[in-house]
């Protein structure tokens, strides 16, 4: 109770405060642009309310700035604590009535882009107390939709590949009459013939002309041989280039195999010129990132002829990464995830990356001296090439990658002590800008259990699923991910979407030689055995689906979907998957009311045979939603809900099995540090619905959050998803 009355009065104190307190004398607070639409045509707002020359204070929640209230604590003074409070808040916008004006010029002009003529726009300004509230009534004009199409081209070579190309012309007999989409086709247009040859053609050798006086609208589509910036003085015939002579140079410092730096290169003298072939040249050395400027400059000659200058710039070869992720709930589990990496990308002198990782995961519980002990080393050397396979037969703009990597992982737990070695060989690669693959052919783990506790050993033996979970084994098989985004940037700043399917096989092939394989009994049931191990055949599949929506006056607001599903079977000569290859929830991306591994499987409390949680299961389900909004300086707020669990298919146990009831529910909110590069994070989860608690009890109040270890806390990098 006495948290409440606390909360209940610092938000009256909060909106008791006036927003306009600074104001100057005789002004007025923006408080909020509104578009409204006249006539027949109806827009959407977002599509004229950027052209508004004065936005007014973003919003964090609906309508609501608490940092236009803490600004005005500050007694306009600027010194002292009136500083800090100037600091943390947030100015209000002085409303400037000169800008209507100019606000409704701009969304005239819009409109005439978008193909409505003789607009109108109305502002009116609404006063209360000292806020200002805009209103802009638009009436989008009239429009025209193109009747006849008239070409006017040159001839010869030129004219026939335009006829050729004409198919692919964007404007169309029945569209409407829009600079917007004229624009469009002349950079679309102009793209082609860069690619066909003509080096120096562009948007601008385009001309349009509208012929609206009758009741028909006729356009005419013109292309000369001079730009809208010269006069018809400076006529000339459009040609085709060839390539000249080709220079490539980079820093003596940074050694590069001559011959590999040619062969990415796809600028070839003689060759006709192409757009495509410099662009591609300029993606192949960017990805190779071992130079940090790439710049290809073209040199007409003479009337039919380019040469083509290529600069690499020097970056540093070697570095180090850090990486670091924390969580702790109620019960007072502390767990600690730092990573931190060595990296080479130029090993050989042919743009090979090397990297050397070490890992580690320690979590504890200072109240009973539980604690475990993780840590990995991993390498890996990866190739700008398919090994074996000719560079010169590639052609598109992205070089797949050969990667070898090792690692080995030791685990010492209160119940067991394991390590885990791994040998994987692949591909990587992109296909557009847009889609990413990794394919490997050959995947190999080889794990094994010691020092195994009494106890545990006899809960084992008492529970097989578990023995087959944990056994020692060998894993041989392939696997891939298909990756899909719109935006691949550390920090996305935009709108995205994107979509990932991991698949893995193992043991098939292992199986067709079971014949000669020997049959152990030594397990609580009969396997073939390899290399003296029990080899594990299954196989896993997982789907990561998710959309971010931006919104707000400065798309600075985001509500960020995401779904997860995952699957795996154990056959043949398995019972159940390793360890390794189950799924969990709970952490700092995923049902961030629970520690990792904590949550699950189904109804399943947690394990009492695992000091520390080690919740597991073969099928998983979730989904997540977060809004996002600005606060101030690069903080960042978000409030999240989930919902989801893991659970044991094929198992006799009712509790883990899937069921509506069993699926977890949590919210939570989080504060973010935005540096562009990176994103810093904290996290805090509140349990609603623990399906681990006694049925009538899952769902969980305010009073359990923090009574009942209903909480936690997660510190990460990055956006969870």
């Amino acid at each position: 109770m006495k948290r409440f009355v606390l909360m209940l009065t610092l938000l009256l104190l909060v909106i008791s405060c006036s927003t306009t307190k600074l104001l100057p004398e005789g002004a007025y607070r923006l408080a909020s642009n509104k578009v409204e639409f006249a006539g027949k045509e109806k827009l959407r707002a977002s599509e004229v309310s950027p052209y508004i020359r004065q936005q007014p204070n973003s919003s964090i929640l609906f309508g609501w700035n608490p940092f236009l209230y803490v600004y005005n604590w500050s007694n306009g003074s600027g010194e002292g604590i009136n500083r800090f409070w100037e600091k943390l808040g947030e100015a209000p916008v002085v409303f400037d009535p000169s800008l209507m004006e100019s606000s409704r010029t701009n969304i005239v002009n819009h409109l005439r882009t978008l193909g409505y003529y003789d607009s109108k726009v109305d502002a009116h300004v609404a006063y209360a107390g000292r806020q200002a509230r805009v209103k802009y009534i638009v009436e989008p004009g009239h429009r025209f939709r193109i009747d006849s199409l008239v070409f006017d081209v040159p001839g010869g070579t030129f004219g026939e590949e335009f006829r050729a190309d004409s198919a692919h012309v964007t404007v169309k007999v029945g569209d409407f009459l829009s600079e917007k989409d004229l624009e469009a086709e002349t950079v679309r247009g102009a793209s082609v013939f860069r690619n066909l040859g003509y080096y120096d053609f562009n948007k601008n050798h385009y001309f349009f002309e509208a012929d609206t006086l009758t009741d028909r609208t006729t356009l005419y589509y013109r292309i000369r041989g001079y730009t809208r910036n010269e006069t018809a003085a400076s006529d000339a015939p459009i040609r085709k280039y060839r390539i000249g002579n080709v220079r490539i140079s980079h820093p003596s410092e940074i050694r590069f195999r001559e011959e590999l730096l040619r062969k990415f290169n796809t600028i070839r003298p003689g060759e006709t010129y192409s757009e495509r072939m410099v662009n591609t040249t300029y993606n192949r050395y960017s990805a190779l990132k071992v130079f940090n400027n790439v710049s290809i400059e073209m040199m007409p000659t003479d009337s039919t002829t380019v040469d083509c200058d290529i600069r690499l710039g020097g970056s540093d070869m070697m570095g180090f990464k850090a990486n670091m992720e924390a969580s702790t709930n109620a019960s007072g589990l502390l767990g600690f995830s730092p990573q931190i990496s060595f990296y080479h990308k130029n090993l050989f002198h042919g743009g090979e990356w090397l990297n050397l990782g070490f890992s580690g995961n320690w979590q504890f519980m200072p109240s009973s001296g539980a604690h475990s002990t993780e840590f990995g080393i991993s390498s890996s050397l990866s190739f700008p090439r398919l090994l074996g396979y000719p560079m010169e037969r590639i052609r598109g703009v992205n070089i797949p990658r050969t990667e070898i990597s090792a690692s080995f992982n030791y685990q010492n737990r209160p119940e067991y002590r394991r390590s885990l070695a791994t040998l994987n060989y692949g591909f990587t690669g992109q296909m557009g800008r847009r889609v990413f693959y990794q394919i490997n052919p050959f995947q190999l783990n080889l794990a094994r259990l010691y020092a195994i506790s009494e106890d545990f050993q006899q809960v084992m033996i008492e529970y097989p699923y578990l023995w087959d979970t944990f056994e020692n084994h060998i894993d041989a098989g392939v696997g891939g991910m298909l990756y899909y985004t719109t935006d691949a940037d550390v920090v996305p700043k935009t709108a995205y979407h994107y979509g990932r399917l991991s698949l893995n096989v193992s043991g098939n092939l292992i199986s067709l030689f079971n014949s000669v394989l020997p049959l152990s009994d030594a397990g609580l049931r009969p396997q073939r055995l390899l290399l003296g191990l029990p080899y594990k055949q299954y196989v896993r599949a997982e789907l990561n689906l998710g959309k971010v929506f931006r919104f707000g006056w400065e798309q600075d607001q985001a509500l960020a979907l995401h779904l997860v599903a995952g699957a795996g079977w154990a056959y043949g000569n398995s019972y159940a998957l390793s360890f390794e290859r189950q799924f969990y929830c709970g952490g700092a991306s995923s049902m961030r009311g629970w520690q990792a591994r904590t949550l699950g499987p189904g109804h399943e409390a947690l394990s009492s045979f695992f000091v520390l949680p080690s919740q597991t299961g073969n099928l998983k389900l979730e989904a997540d939603m977060e809004y996002r909004f600005p606060l101030f300086w690069k903080l960042e707020g978000a409030l999240f809900a989930e919902a989801g669990n893991v659970w044991e298919m094929g198992q006799e146990d009712e509790l883990s099995r899937f069921s509506v009831g069993s699926i977890a529910g949590d919210w939570g909110l989080g504060v973010r540090v935005n540096l562009d590069f990176i994103l810093l994070r904290i996290d805090a989860g509140f349990r609603v619905h623990d399906p681990a608690r006694a049925a009538g009890d899952r769902w969980v109040g305010p009073a359990g959050w923090f009574r009942e270890r209903a909480s936690a806390i997660h510190f990460g990098v990055g956006y969870p998803f």
